[in-house]
């Protein structure tokens, strides 16, 4: 008995931390949310409805209700008292459910595989919310603007917020928005084996850019490379340069 007392004591320390961290109060109830309440065993306190803009809900006898900052497990519990304290019924047993998630919600756009308007029915970050909108297309950028009402747009990298750790993957309020731009692009062209135009991956340099269109040809030279930026004119590069959103990079002919 005395060896297995510490060992739960240890198994409870552990497990606490983890609670903490994963515990939420849920979804927090506002105006045009649906919900359903249900009144087990007495069908005429039965109702599906909107929490109108006042924040409130109307239930059959005990009449308004107020639901907004409410989670659906507090406000069964508010009517079972209401029920109880009314004297409608001694023991109710109340379930509410919500339909619709309306008040509470961020919006995503952009190049990820589903734009659209997403609940916060628990707490999201970033991350999470950019893989419930199908993560980002291959034709999105490696970074995500992040904006919120009253704030600087914020501009995350996509690698940080798979990688980094919680700073780098903000948690989301209601009404955010995140923008998934078309990605950052350059044109290779001369005596390439992969000519075109291609994404700029992070820290790109236009060595990497020539491994990433295929190397050059047999009659080319990696280190005799021409660069136009910008407006400017063709200068020559050095391979060790980063690449920039709009760059042309031209292999030269070898000379024999």
């Amino acid at each position: 008995m005395k060896k297995i007392l510490p060992l739960l004591l240890c198994a409870s320390l552990a497990a606490a931390p983890l609670a903490a961290q994963t515990a939420s109060p849920g979804y927090v109830l506002g105006p045009d949310d649906a919900v359903q309440v249900v009144v087990y065993g007495q069908t005429e306190f039965n109702v599906t409805t909107r929490v109108k803009a006042d924040g409130t809900i109307v239930m059959p006898l005990i009449g308004v209700v107020k639901a907004q900052g409410e989670t659906n497990i507090s406000l069964a519990r508010l009517i079972t008292e209401k029920l109880t304290s009314g004297g409608f019924l001694k023991q109710p047993l109340v379930n509410v459910e919500i339909g619709s998630y309306v008040s509470r919600t961020v919006n995503v756009a952009g190049n990820v595989s589903t734009p659209g308007i997403f609940a916060l029915d628990r707490p999201y970050h970033v991350l999470e919310m950019l893989l419930k909108a199908g993560w980002v297309r291959p034709d999105g950028a490696n970074f995500v603007y992040l904006r919120r009402a009253g704030q600087p747009e914020q501009k995350l990298e996509v690698e940080k917020l798979v990688r980094g750790g919680t700073a780098d993957d903000p948690l989301l309020v209601p009404g955010d928005t995140l923008f998934v731009p078309t990605a950052e692009t350059f044109f290779i062209y001369g005596q390439i084996n992969g000519p075109g135009m291609k994404a700029i991956l992070p820290g790109m340099t236009i060595r990497q850019a020539i491994g990433l269109a295929g190397g050059v040809t047999q009659s080319g030279k990696a280190d005799k490379v021409g660069l136009v930026r910008g407006n400017g004119k063709e200068v020559d590069a050095d391979p060790s340069q980063k690449v920039q959103n709009g760059d042309v990079i031209i292999i030269k002919e070898r000379l024999f």
